[in-house]
């Protein structure tokens, strides 16, 4: 049976961290100008309420790994650090630029890239010229992203000192042919040293990144990877499918051929597998691809009916207002989406004129609104209404038609003024948020834009 549903419902999909998602972005009447003014609304309407988040983007490794699909450059010259720093320092000015008082900020990530290719005094400076002319909210949540073969006891005190509480550390998978196959040979040791050293230092959610699908992975990988996560325990997990998207990635993505990759079959077996493990240790499955123990903010979130999904993946609160610095981060203002330059040249050359680097975006119209609550309800509550009449859109009875067949497979249940995800659905929640996608519906792409979905 459960391969019979993945045979019908493997096909590509979005992974909904937007609505309307990038590929159907209205370049025609989106402009820096527009793009002002969105962010400028939202943050009078929520700065003193809610706050603001920050993403950072940090784009330099040293070495490729060969299953992201990140915004990287590669490169072994530590000298790049201060320039790119005062870049992105130049940016956070221009966006103070716009505000009338200062920001208070709830949320900030630092993500990469490799965010710790940074020595811990430049991310010192960034934080401390960031915060300068900012409050810092009671209850804000500072995290990044940490490689275990080189974080630091000094970046995690750095980070700590300036208000880090969160760290997240990629450990994909911890078999050693499956490292050498995605390029990222990291020992259960080191992730064990990073992961203790940030409980010393007195980080209070660690949280691991297991990535399924990946070259050569087996079911026994799988098993044993979660077993020596078992022994760290740590407060939170992503567990997520490997999005093999090489017509999009490039050469980073083509360091195995397709045939390594398991089956569809065999990855949602190890998707079961992970995720009965992950339960019988004490975990809960928060959203599409998250796992937490009942102590982290993210559990909490949940049963608080305040998940919040963005384009960093699933969050524990919600801000109306999310600026992305840096090379190719995405900033979110609720009303609209702008993206930055995705080549650092590019980057470096608007700053360079005192224009914010925003090459493309996307102003959300009334009814990109009411789709994109929907999306989001369905992805972090598994459920949605539209009882109240403002959620209503035109073509809600075509999306109901379209989902009444898995409804007929127990995958949903569609009431008078509702759905709601089965807990047998779960794993295929993307497919009805495409029910939901009237762009995605309207048009459907020429050439293959997005990952499966299972």
């Amino acid at each position: 049976m459960l391969q019979q549903l993945i045979n019908k419902y493997n096909v590509a999909g979005p992974r909904y961290t937007s609505y309307p998602t990038v590929p159907y972005w209205n370049q025609d009447s989106f402009s820096l100008k527009s793009w002002k003014t969105s962010l400028i609304e939202s943050f009078k309407a929520s700065n003193r309420s809610e706050g603001l988040s920050l993403y950072i983007h940090l784009p330099f490794c040293e070495s490729l790994c060969t299953f992201c699909g990140c915004n990287k450059r590669i490169t072994k010259q530590h000298s790049v650090e201060p320039i790119y720093i005062k870049a992105v320092l130049k940016e956070w000015n221009l966006y103070l630029e716009l505000f009338d008082e200062k920001p208070v900020i709830k949320e900030i990530h630092l993500g990469g890239g490799t965010p710790t290719f940074f020595s811990p005094e430049h991310l010192t400076y960034l934080i401390e010229g960031v915060l300068k002319h900012a409050e810092v909210a009671d209850n804000h949540e500072f995290s990044f992203e940490g490689h275990p073969n080189n974080t630091t006891r000094e970046h995690l005190q750095a980070l700590y000192d300036v208000g880090f509480r969160r760290v997240s550390y990629g450990v994909q998978d911890y078999n050693e042919t499956v490292q050498k196959a995605i390029h990222r040979m990291q020992p259960f040791e080191y992730v064990k040293r990073a992961t203790q050293l940030a409980r010393e230092v007195g980080y209070t959610s660690v949280g691991h990144d297991i990535i399924f699908g990946l070259p050569f992975q087996t079911l026994e990988h799988v098993q044993e990877t979660i077993l020596k996560t078992q022994a760290l325990l740590p407060d939170r997990l992503a567990f997520y499918s490997y999005a093999h998207v090489p017509w999009i990635k490039g050469n980073g993505q083509r360091g195995f051929n397709d045939g390594d990759l398991p089956s569809a079959e065999l990855k949602r077996e190890q998707y079961q597998l992970g995720k009965q493990l992950l339960t019988d240790i004490g975990y809960h499955e928060i959203g599409m691809d998250h796992f937490a123990l009942p102590t982290d903010t993210l559990y909490a979130s949940m049963i608080n009916g305040k998940l919040h999904r963005n384009f960093m993946g699933y969050t524990s609160s919600k801000t109306q207002a999310m600026i992305g610095l840096g090379v190719s981060s995405i900033s979110d203002s609720w009303y609209g989406f702008a993206q930055n330059e995705k080549s650092l040249e590019a980057y470096y050359h608007l700053l360079k004129e005192n224009i914010i680097p925003v090459y493309r975006g996307h102003i959300l119209n009334d009814e990109d609104l009411i789709i994109r609550k929907h999306i989001l309800n369905l992805m972090c509550q598994f459920k949605t209404s539209w009882a109240d009449s403002a959620l209503y859109f035109e073509e809600l009875p075509e999306a109901l038609n379209q989902l009444e067949e898995m409804q007929r497979d127990g995958l949903i249940q569609i009431l008078e003024e509702s759905i709601i995800v089965t807990e047998k659905g779960r794993p295929f929640v993307r497919n009805v948020c495409m029910a939901f996608d009237v762009l995605l519906q309207r048009k459907q792409p020429d050439t293959q834009l997005f990952s499966m979905t299972v």
